[in-house]
């Protein structure tokens, strides 16, 4: 599964009623990091599909939300469960990164 675009309409539904895991990277059109790990979460979409599933909202298009959390800077990226924030990180990093923060928040593939 590829990553599902979220908007301020559908982050209730797709991400805080959301049965499993969601990591939501908060980012932009114009921001050259946020393309950097574009395709790291992909591939981490694929990878941990039965896991985690990876949203993306952009913060232009859906400007609510990312107000609501408090996200200042982009990328940033938040790991929910059950309908709270659990972890977040921001600014670009590897995809390794980014496996070793969501397996420290108790995300990992079997």
């Amino acid at each position: 599964m590829s990553t599902v675009k979220v908007t301020d309409e559908s982050f209730e539904r797709d991400v805080l009623q959301a049965e499993k895991p969601v990591l939501v990277d908060f980012w932009a059109e114009w921001c050259g990091p946020c393309k950097q790990i574009a395709p790291a979460l992909d591939q981490i979409a694929e990878e941990l599909a039965d896991h985690v599933t990876v949203a993306k909202v952009n913060i232009e298009d859906s400007p609510t939300t990312p107000s609501r959390y408090g996200v200042r800077g982009i990328p940033t990226m938040m790991l929910f469960r059950g309908g709270q924030m659990a972890s977040m990180k921001v600014g670009a990093m590897p995809k390794q990164k980014i496996l070793e923060w969501l397996s420290e928040a108790g995300v990992q593939a079997a």
